[in-house]
This record gives structure tokens, sequence and C-alpha cells, in this order.
């Protein structure tokens, strides 16, 4: 099984060089890919009770419970695509999976580490709730609310839109067990779902404990973490036979329950209380402190944890004092309080390659959500990237409550977010905004900042690795990876560069649909025109390449040296189609591309490619380097195949995905490389990508 984080171009080569190494060695082999368009070639139940060893080349979480009592070899991606050989040899000695958990990764070729993948694996999950339970709520603000004379908004009792905010409460309730929840099952398997979601729960309930606020989306991932080892560890305890069969179903599930439930009531809980009261108590006596020492303050405790006891504490705080006539403190809240959801959401749109689509996607949901004060929209960016998000966040939320308490702002509400200003509850609207505007300005930029140094970081420590002879992370940059770059399906052939790589391909993942490129299946057409009275006869070329590689975009001999020269060699090859309206801007965005990682595949391959308006449809062009060109690939050879992959801006589709997909597994093939390169000319090339189908 192969499955890279974003499923693209190194989940299709490592299972193409296992599947060769397999076949050279004269094994039987059968290879399940999950890429980004699905389990393909899935492995059945006969598949797996014939198999007599089990080879998982993944960096992302992977069902194997369906596997136990085969010798399994777990590794990154990057090992299949290096060093299959050695994989099948290894995993002869490999240790007899038991099921329900992990299995071990063997020396020479590490995994993503267990508590990452459970980490983003309830991130994943925990997603969808939270951007259906956050705009569910504000559009019901925003459709139903009535404002009342306080400057409240109130939604009627029994109306329609109570009912939808209702169910959007329901949606930001499950969030943290959800959360928690799938964290515990990627550590200890089914058996620890149970105790995951109830765990969470007790952890987000302050009131079963004696705190005022819950322990947020920070509680779910430690009761998510106890609750995945605690499975593990009762699982090694040794019963009676007779009992084997009801421990996963009854007895695991009842006793990590009970223990985790309790032993957060009464130990992790009660520090969690002791501190929200100690923190109120503090705040309370800074009353006559310094506003904008003040606001720093709050905006902080606002922003560290999104809805959890030390954002509640000043919340609570800042509302208690409404009703004594003091509005100014909770003004400043109310200015940190959409800093988070609107700021790791403009990050999204300033720096797109930092993200995955999903992120991107998540961000303007964040972004909506701001606006009407949820700051849970942050949340699934701070579970991702701990480390980048929470600091940005804090910088952010400190600045707006500076910059209110400096002005004097007031709210005479318990909300925050420029919906308050809209219903009139603001006093001081102008600075309120700039402070809001401020604080997610600063939260972007630094968020983009932190996240773009770790990825530069962990580029550089993973070509050390790699140029010393030892595996890297498995595929390099992730997409959904704590400070991974959008291009994460890395293109180096080792599966590392700095911050993303060809096969994520940034500007591919979102083509438009095969079915609106104009169809040129029949080349032989073409090819047999008045232009070309003896050109030989070609057969059509499958559907899954038609309108991307034509005639007029193939070159048996590109004239350039150096890789700038050979881009715009190639841009305007790809012109040659009309589909190209700005040649120098094709060029400009596909060597900005390069900048942030060589889309060297290694192998004397490389795949530039630009994701651009200046083209008006998908490109593909294809050349050759007889002399090759050096493109920056970590093994050291120089490209003599370049493809060229443009696409607009707009562009979306699975199709393309699967072509790219199609494209760099058949690459792989050392046999179809040789015969590519040997081509004698455009119709003998275009006939030999026929094969990729």
């Amino acid at each position: 099984m192969t499955a890279c984080p974003t499923g693209i171009a190194h989940t299709y080569m490592a299972a193409e060089k296992l599947t060769q190494a397999a076949q050279s060695l004269g094994h039987a082999i059968k290879v399940e890919t999950q890429g980004s368009i699905g389990a393909e070639n899935v492995l059945t139940d006969n598949d797996v009770r014939d198999a007599d060893y089990v080879i998982i080349a993944a960096d992302k979480d992977v069902d194997r419970g369906r596997f136990a009592g085969k010798r399994v070899l777990a590794v990154g991606v990057a090992e299949g695509i290096h060093h299959p050989e050695a994989l099948i040899e290894r995993v002869r000695s490999a240790p007899v999976y038991e099921g329900g958990g992990a299995a071990a990764p063997e020396g020479g070729g590490r995994e993503r580490s267990v508590a990452y993948k459970a980490l983003m694996n309830g991130v994943s999950y925990m997603i969808p709730f939270v951007v259906v339970g956050g705009l569910l709520i504000a559009i019901s603000l925003a459709l139903g609310g009535h404002p009342q004379a306080d400057g409240g908004l109130v939604i009627p009792e029994g109306s329609f839109w109570k009912h939808v905010n209702d169910i959007g409460v329901i949606g930001f309730t499950l969030m943290v067990p959800i959360l928690s929840g799938y964290i515990a099952y990627a550590i200890g398997d089914r058996p620890a779902l149970v105790p995951g979601m109830i765990g969470g729960w007790i952890a987000n309930t302050g009131a079963l404990y004696g705190s005022k606020a819950g322990a947020g989306f920070i509680g779910a991932i430690v009761t998510g973490f106890l609750a995945g080892f605690l499975v593990q560890w009762i699982k090694k305890v040794r019963v009676p036979r007779f009992v084997q069969p009801i421990m996963p179903i009854i007895v695991i599930p009842i006793v990590a329950t009970t223990v985790l439930g309790l032993f957060f009531i009464f130990v992790l809980g009660r520090p969690i209380s002791w501190v929200f009261t100690h923190l109120t108590g503090w705040l309370g006596g800074m009353t006559g402190a310094s506003a904008i020492v003040l606001g720093a303050l709050l905006g902080l405790m606002i922003a560290f944890d999104m809805g959890g006891p030390v954002n509640k504490t000043a919340f609570l705080f800042g509302s208690g004092l409404i009703a004594s006539g003091n509005q100014t403190v909770m003004g400043m809240c109310a200015a940190a309080i959409p800093v988070m959801p609107l700021g790791q959401g403009l990050a999204t749109l300033v720096r797109k390659r930092l993200y995955t689509e999903q992120e991107r996607e998540t961000g303007m949901a964040a972004l909506f959500m701001g606006l009407f004060g949820i700051s849970e929209g942050a949340i699934p960016f701070a579970a991702a990237r701990p480390a980048q998000v929470i600091p940005a966040n804090m910088l952010g939320g400190a600045v707006a409550g500076a910059v209110a308490g400096l002005a004097g702002v007031s709210d005479a509400v318990p909300h925050g977010g420029p919906i308050v200003a809209v219903l009139g509850a603001i006093g001081g609207v102008p600075m309120f905004v700039v402070a809001v505007v401020i604080g997610a300005v600063v939260t972007a930029v630094t968020t983009v900042t932190l996240v773009d140094v770790a990825e530069r970081r962990k580029g550089r420590r993973e070509r050390a690795a790699v140029l010393a002879g030892v595996s890297g992370e498995g595929d390099g940059v992730r997409s959904d990876d704590p400070g991974a770059a959008d291009d994460a399906d890395v293109a180096d052939g080792s599966g590392v560069v700095d911050g993303s790589g060809v096969a994520d391909v940034s500007g591919v993942a979102d083509v438009p649909d095969v079915a609106d490129v104009p169809n040129v299946a029949d080349v032989s057409d073409v090819m047999d025109g008045a232009s070309t009275p003896d050109a030989p006869d070609v057969p059509d070329v499958p559907d899954v390449l038609s309108g991307y590689v034509t005639p007029q975009t193939i070159k048996t001999q590109l004239a350039a040296a150096d890789k700038e020269a050979a881009i715009r060699e190639m841009a305007e090859l790809a012109a040659a189609t009309g589909k190209v309206a700005d040649v120098g801007e094709l060029v400009r965005v596909a060597l900005a591309r390069e900048a942030q990682g060589s889309t060297g595949l290694g192998e004397e391959i490389a795949i530039p490619h630009a994701k651009t308006d200046a083209v008006t449809a998908p490109v593909v062009a294809f050349a050759r380097s007889a002399e090759g060109i050096d493109w920056g690939s970590l093994d050291g050879t120089a490209a003599k195949l370049v493809f060229l992959i443009a696409v607009p801006e707009a562009a979306a589709g699975d199709e393309h995905l699967r072509i790219l997909a199609l494209l760099a597994r058949k690459l792989m093939d050392t046999d179809f490389r040789a015969r590519l390169q040997g081509a004698a000319d455009e119709a003998a090339v275009l006939r030999l990508l026929g094969e990729i189908t």
C-alpha cells in the first residue's frame, strides 16, 4: 500500500517502483494506492488472505486492521521510491502485525511520527464540524437575529433561524469530542474511539470538574492522546483466551473511558478550575492598571485557546464588568475575539502555497466566522500548526486589545467581532475597526513568516539527510503538515524539497475537467493533413491526454542550456496552441515556482508547472535535451525529459490529478524513459505518450 499526504505523484511513483522491483525479483505483487482521487487497485479480502508479506509505504495514517496476522513493514513513501528491492528483502523479517495499533516502522526509512499523524487525523475530522457549525451560527445570526435595545442580537425562540442556530451549536458542541476521538482512534484503533470522544466531551464541559469554562480544543488534544495510549497499554495486558473476543468491544472501551474520565475530572480538571478562578481574581485587580497593558493581556488570553479556559476567563471578566458600567474592558475583548479567524483566513489568501486546498477553503470559512466574532474558526489552523499559529494569534490579539484599550473602545454586549459594531453596541467604531484590522494583519503576517521559516528549516534538514544517505521523512513536505507548503507532494524524486514539489503541482491540482478541453483524440488527422502529406499514420491518442499534449507542444531537442531558457522555450512551444495569452507571465510564474523548490524529479526528469491566467486552457508541453539541463534535482541528474504543465488560475477538476499521477508513475518505468528518449520524431513521441492511460 502506498500513500503520500496529498496523494498525487509520490503515491504512484512508489507503487510503480515496488511493482517493478517485485517483478524483477520474481515475486507476485499487488499495490493499493491511496491517492487524492481515492483508493485504487484496492486489496480485497482474498488478496490479503493470500499475501505472504505487506509493505506500507505511506506518510499518512492508513487502516492496517485488515493486515493483522501478516508480516508488515511500514516505512515512509520515499523508501518505496528509492529502495524498493531493499524493502522486499526486509519485509521477510518484519514482525507480525497483531492488529489494533500502528505497525512499528523499521530502521532505514521513517514514517511520520505517531503523534503527528494522530493529531492530523483528529484535525481532518474536526474541520467539517467547525465549518458547518460556525457558518450555520453566523448565517442564523445574520438573517434571523433581532437587534435589542442594549445593542445585542437575539434570535426569537421557535423561529426557523433559531432551529438553524441550534443545529450550528450542535456542530460546535461535537467539534471538540470529534478532535479527541479521532486522535485516539489513530493511536489505539477502534477501541480508543469511545474513550477519546467521551474524554473530549468531559474536557470541554467545565461543570464536570468545577470550572466555569471547559478546557476546549487543548483539553481535547490531551484527552485524545491519553485515550489512545491508554488503550494501547491495556491491549498489552494478557487475559484468558475466553476474554479476548470481548476485549475490543466491551472491556477496553469501558475500562479506558472510566479511567480517563475520572482522571480528568479529579486530577486534570482541578488545576484547570484553580487556574480559571485565580486568573479571574488577578484580572480583577488590574482594572486600575494601564489600559494598554490590560488590553494586551486580555488579547493574549482571548487568542491563546479560542474558547478554552484561558479565553473564557478573559471573556467572562470583560462581560462581567458590563453590568457595573465598565464597558471598555469588554471593548478590548471584542476587538481581539475576531482577530484569530480573520488573521488565519487572511494568511491563506496572502500565501496560498503554504496551505492545502482544504485549508484554503477552511480559511474562507474562517474569514466569514471572524466577521461574526466566532473565534473557533481558527482552531483547525492552531491544532495543525500550534507552534506557528498560536504565537501569531496571541501577538495579533494582544495588538488588537492594546489598540482598543488605548482608544477607549467600549462594548455594551458580551460578544465581539464586526457584527457587534454593525448592530450599534460598540463605542468608538472607527478605532474598533482599526484595532481589528491591525490585529488580523499582524496575525496573518506573523503566521506566514513563522510557517515559511519552519518550512525552510525543515527543507534544509531533509536535504541534508538525503545527501548524507539517510532517508528523509517520507514524502517531504505534506499538505496538511504543520507548516507544510501548499505544494506538498515533493518533486525531487527523493520526496524532499524545501516546502513543495512537483507532485502536488501547485498549479495543477485545480485543472478543469478534461471534457472542457478541445478533443484532439485523432491525431492522425492532424499529422496526415495537407501540411504534412508524408507523415506516417498515428493512432488515436487516448482521451486521457486529449488536449494536453499535441503535435505543436512536442519538441525533440531543446536549444536551451539552462533552466530559465528551457522554461521560456517550452512556454513559447505551448503558445503555439493559442492557449497562452501572455508568454512572459507564464515564464515568470513558472520560475517563481522553481524558486520555491526545484521541480526536478530526479531520474533525468523535470516537470515545471504554473497556475496562472496567462493561459486560457490547460496545456502540456514536452521536450528533450540530449545533453541534459541542471534542474537542481537532489539525485544530481540533469533533466533530459521535461514536461511543462500550465493551467488557468481558476481551473478545477480531478481528471488532471489523474493525468499527473499517471504521468509520474509511467516515468518511473526505465524502459519507457529510454524509449521516450530515443523516439525518432514528434509522431513517435506522441505514440509513446499515448501509452499513458
